[in-house]
C-alpha cells in the first residue's frame, strides 16, 4: 500500500517511506474506530481495549490477502481467491471472538444489547465476519487505488519520456543529403580559390551550430528558426546559382514569439528537391511567413516536375523529403491545433501551414 512516485511537496518527503504510510494510516484507521465505537457504546476505555485485540488481527488479514492471495490468484483464479478469503476471514473471525471474550468482555454481541446469544451464534459470528470483510475492503481498495495511480504515473511518464525521444528524432532530420551537396560545391570553391569559400563555410557552421544546438531545445525563438532558413537558402543559392529564385515574403509580429525548432525547414528542402527538378532556364520558389494574432502562416510554393505528372506527383509530395516525419511531428506537437494543407495545380505545388504560435 504505497507508491513512492506520488508527487508531494518537499516538506512531506518522509510520508515517501513506506513503513511511515503503513503506520500512518492503521493509525488513523485504529483511531476512526476507537471514537466510533467509544461513540456508540458511550465507552472509550471499552473501545480502546476491543480495538487493541482486533486490530492486530485486521493487519494480519490486510497484509495476508493483498500481498499473498491477491499477486497469487488474481485475476486468473479469482474463484479460489474468494475460497480462500472467506475461508481466512472465517478463521480470523473466530480467533477475534474468542478473544474478545477472554481478553475484553464476556458480554457476548455487546454490539446488539443482547443477553440471550451463544458465543458462536450464527448471528454473531456473521455480524464479525462482515466486519472483517469490511476491513479487508478498505484497505483494499486503498491498495488498488494506489496501484492504479502508481501505474498511470509509470504510463504518463512513460509517455513523455516516448513523446521526447520521438520528438528529439524527428528533429534530427534534416536531410543528409543537403550537408553532402554543399559540402561537395565547398570543395569545388577551395579548388578553384574562390572567395565565395569562406562565406559558404560560415553559412555551413551557422546551420549546423542549428541543428547541433538548438535543436534540443524545445521552443526557440521565432527569429532564429528565420535566420536558420536564411542560412539554408543562401548555400542554396551558392548551389544553383543565378537559376534559383526565391521570393522570402515576411511580414506580421515576428518579434517575441517562439517555435519549435527546425518545424518549417523540411517544407522548403520538399520545395527545392521537387522545385529544383523543372525542365526551366530557372527555379522559381516562393516562400511566405505572416504572424498575425499569434497565429503562424507558413506557405511555400514551387513549380511541378512534368514527370510527377504520370507519377502520381501529389503522393510524392505529400510524402517526400521529411514530410512524413513533419506531419508526425505537427500531430504530436500541435494536434488538431494545426492546418496543413497541400495543393496541386496543373504547374504548382504549394503548402499552407497553420499553427498557433507562443
Amino acid at each position: 500500500m504505497n507508491d513512492q512516485s506520488l508527487n508531494m511537496p518537499s516538506y512531506l518527503g518522509f510520508l515517501r517511506n513506506p513503513i511511515v504510510q503503513h503506520v500512518l494510516f492503521w493509525t488513523i484507521y485504529f483511531a476512526f474506530n476507537w471514537i466510533r465505537w467509544g461513540s456508540f457504546f458511550d465507552d472509550y476505555v471499552y473501545s480502546f481495549k476491543s480495538n487493541l485485540v482486533e486490530f492486530p488481527l485486521h493487519i494480519a488479514l490486510v497484509y495476508f490477502t493483498v500481498y499473498f492471495l491477491m499477486p497469487r490468484l488474481l485475476p486468473e483464479k479469482i474463484g479460489w481467491f474468494i475460497v480462500a478469503l472467506i475461508g481466512v476471514t472465517l478463521f480470523i473471525s473466530y480467533i477475534k471472538i474468542i478473544i474478545t471474550f477472554f481478553a475484553v468482555t464476556t458480554d457476548i454481541y455487546k454490539e446488539a444489547n443482547r443477553t440471550d446469544i451463544g458465543l458462536f451464534d450464527f448471528v454473531y459470528v456473521a455480524d464479525v465476519f462482515i466486519g472483517e470483510l469490511y476491513v479487508v475492503a478498505v484497505a483494499v481498495s486503498v491498495k488498488i487505488t494506489i496501484d492504479w495511480i502508481s501505474a498511470k504515473n509509470r504510463t504518463n511518464e512513460l509517455e513523455k519520456t516516448n513523446l521526447e525521444t520521438e520528438l528529439a528524432f524527428l528533429k534530427s532530420q534534416i536531410q543528409p543529403h543537403f550537408f553532402f551537396n554543399t559540402l561537395n560545391n565547398l570543395y569545388s570553391l577551395t579548388l578553384d580559390k574562390s572567395e565565395k569559400a569562406p562565406y559558404t563555410v560560415l553559412k555551413l557552421s551557422e546551420l549546423m551550430s542549428y541543428v547541433i544546438y538548438d535543436a534540443k531545445q524545445k521552443r526557440v525563438p521565432l527569429i532564429n528558426e528565420i535566420q536558420h532558413i536564411q542560412n539554408y537558402l543562401d548555400l542554396e543559392m551558392l548551389r544553383y546559382g543565378e537559376r534559383l529564385e526565391v521570393d522570402l515574403q515576411i511580414s506580421g509580429d515576428i518579434e517575441g514569439h517562439i517555435i519549435p525548432p527546425v518545424l518549417l525547414l523540411p517544407f522548403i528542402e520538399n520545395s527545392f528537391k521537387h522545385g529544383t527538378k523543372v525542365d526551366s532556364d530557372t527555379i522559381p520558389i516562393t516562400i511566405s511567413l505572416d504572424v498575425t494574432d499569434n497565429i503562424l502562416t507558413f506557405s511555400t510554393e514551387n513549380l511541378k516536375p512534368k514527370h510527377e505528372e504520370v507519377d502520381n506527383g501529389l503522393e510524392n509530395y505529400k510524402h517526400g523529403v521529411g514530410m512524413a516525419n513533419t506531419r508526425r511531428r505537427l500531430n504530436l506537437v500541435y494536434g488538431e491545433k494545426h492546418q496543413l494543407d497541400i495543393e496541386e495545380s496543373d504547374d504548382k505545388y504549394k503548402i499552407i501551414l497553420k499553427i498557433p504560435i507562443e
